[in-house]
């Protein structure tokens, strides 16, 4: 699966679309098994699915984030906070500035909290950002691709994100993820302690339950999600199902 646009300028002026699509990931620890861009890899294919299947305009991704829980651990490389906030802020001025007026962010990092706060205010004067998924809509994936754990006990490098690289990118998965589960929880103090105050191997959560199937089932799910975001951007007032 290719992780990032081959469009031209050519394919995008005949697109036209009016929402682009921004993939935030991280650079980040993912235990012995996973790449440190596995939180780019996710973003990406999360971003690729509904930019095919709603027609959107497909940004490169954002690499590196805000991952300074992990930084006790070797590879990670973190930037700021206020960093993210204006690189975001940024590229949506420079698509409105060519009339791409509306943006998907699709955060493939837990730890990026400062995109809730960019998401919220760009909306105050109309509708021009969402942040994709959010908790509902990992919890119907969670629960339509049959995955056994809940998101507090598959924090990281667990059985959600194997999925999802086994079905993308089978070939970064390595052989230790079959051995690897750890979780503890509550982890009431992580922001004060970082992830190496509850793990020394880096994961919390359950890998080897981590499927192909499930994988592709998951993104299937997140598309069918994503319509109501879309709806909404589109100014379609949502209404809940009787």
């Amino acid at each position: 699966m290719m992780w990032i646009t081959s469009a031209t300028s050519t394919d995008e002026r005949d697109r036209n679309a009016d929402i682009a699509v921004l993939p935030v990931g991280s650079f980040e620890q993912h235990g012995s098994f996973l790449p440190l861009t596995t939180d780019t890899l996710v973003a990406c294919c999360i971003a690729k699915r509904i930019s095919d299947d709603y027609n959107l305009f497909l940004l490169p991704p954002i690499t590196i984030s805000c991952s300074h829980e992990h930084a006790s651990f070797a590879g990670t490389v973190s930037i700021r906070a206020r960093t993210l906030y204006t690189l975001i802020e940024d590229i949506s001025d420079s698509l409105r500035s060519s009339g791409v007026d509306k943006l998907v962010i699709v955060n493939g990092h837990g730890g990026n909290y400062v995109l809730s706060n960019v998401v919220q205010e760009a909306n105050t004067a109309g509708r021009r950002m969402t942040l994709f998924p959010n908790r509902t809509d990992w919890d119907t994936a969670r629960l339509d691709a049959g995955l056994e754990t809940s998101h507090s006990a598959d924090m990281h490098g667990g059985e959600l994100e194997v999925s999802l690289l086994k079905y993308a990118w089978p070939a970064v998965v390595g052989e230790e993820h079959k051995s690897a589960h750890h979780n503890v929880y509550p982890r009431p103090h992580l922001l004060v302690t970082g992830m190496r105050g509850y793990t020394e191997s880096g994961i919390l959560g359950f890998p080897s339950l981590g499927t192909t199937a499930k994988g592709k089932s998951l993104l299937d799910s997140l598309s069918r999600c994503f319509k109501e975001h879309i709806s909404l951007l589109q100014g379609v007032t949502h209404q809940a199902p009787a």
